[in-house]
């Protein structure tokens, strides 16, 4: 019942806001501030109806005639409201556009931090079903942020586009937006949070398949990390240019990896391994070793005599080169 009448009052409100909208010879203009009021009074009574398209439709009628009147800001915050009403519906196809014209509202009237609260609040409602959006939202507010001089807001703004781009395996941008993101962090000196977004930058950089790169950012930002975080890197860098399966997985089980934000944790947990495919070396012949292990022919294949083969040689050219006289009845001379 009481439902009912809630939704009888609202009702009642929009015939009210609908009069104010009439023009008569008297009256030139509608008048849209009073329009407006009955509109955002309406939406209040079907709000505790739960009666909640009919709640939206009146806020966004509220807002169009805030905006038509000039009063941006109320405008602003009607969409602000209607955005809440679409997540209690679970209908979010529209509330990407109210964020974007209730954030450039709001800044308009020199309200930038209603401008980024909105967004922020839209982009969490986005995030697990349209991350792109969500995505687009978080860059916006990194950038009114920024131009507030609000440098540490900024980089929470863009780690989060980071960490989407990082879930998405868009791991270019992922790069460039932490990049960005230390060069926010170096702005206001957070030294320990550089230090953790280089071990993100070598992951994503590792996850591109670039190896040079992910050395590169080590070699430039190294030195924000603290020593175990080094040692872990050169051990992880160094395991994967050399292809060495086992101490790139050592690398990658760190607690302080596995401790890291969700994304990158999972990014390391499902990066490419290296193969690891181990070049077998050849023994060195040792010069000392017995015969049985001497190699007899070069690795030329051109035959060389063995030194018993040799001494056999001498002997029989000693043998041919004397040959004894046979004591023959005969040698003296022959048959007369």
């Amino acid at each position: 019942m009481a439902g009912n009448k809630k939704i009888e009052e609202g009702l009642e409100l929009i015939k009210s806001a609908e009069k104010h909208l009439k023009t008569s010879l008297l009256k030139w203009r509608p008048d849209y501030e009073s329009a407006a009021d009955d509109y955002n009074k309406a939406a209040t009574c079907f709000k505790n109806a739960k009666s909640y398209q009919q709640c939206k439709d009146c806020l966004l009628k509220a807002a169009e005639y805030h905006q038509q009147n000039r009063g941006l800001f109320y405008a602003a915050k009607a969409l602000d409201q209607c955005i809440l009403i679409c997540k209690e519906m679970g209908d979010i196809r529209d509330i990407y556009v109210m964020a974007e014209r209730a954030a450039y509202m709001f800044q308009s009237q020199g309200n930038p931090d209603s401008a980024v609260a909105t967004l922020e609040k839209t982009a969490k409602i986005l995030e697990s079903q349209v991350p792109m959006e969500a995505l687009n939202l978080y860059r916006h507010a990194a950038e009114i942020s920024g131009i507030q001089d609000n440098q540490r807001a900024s980089a929470e703004y863009t780690s989060k586009v980071a960490r989407i781009h990082v879930k998405l395996q868009q791991f270019d941008e992922a790069a460039d937006a932490i990049r960005r993101e230390i060069g926010l962090h170096q702005a206001h000196e957070s030294i320990q949070a550089v230090g953790r977004l280089v071990v993100a930058l070598v992951l994503v950089q590792l996850a591109r398949g670039d190896i040079v790169a992910a050395e590169k950012a080590f070699k430039e930002w190294g030195n924000y990390c603290d020593p175990p975080e080094i040692q872990n890197l050169e051990m992880l860098l160094q395991a994967y240019d050399e292809e060495d399966r086992d101490n790139a997985i050592r690398a990658l089980n760190d607690p302080f990896i596995k401790h890291m934000d969700v994304e990158y944790a999972i990014l390391a947990r499902d990066l490419r391994l290296p193969q690891g495919n181990a070049v077998v070396q050849k023994k060195p012949i040792v010069e000392n070793a017995t015969d049985e292990y001497k190699r007899v022919r070069p690795q030329n294949d051109e035959y060389v005599p063995t030194d018993s083969y040799k001494a056999g040689d001498n002997n029989e050219e000693a043998s041919s080169g004397h040959q004894p006289e046979d004591d023959d009845e005969y040698s003296g001379g022959g048959l007369c």
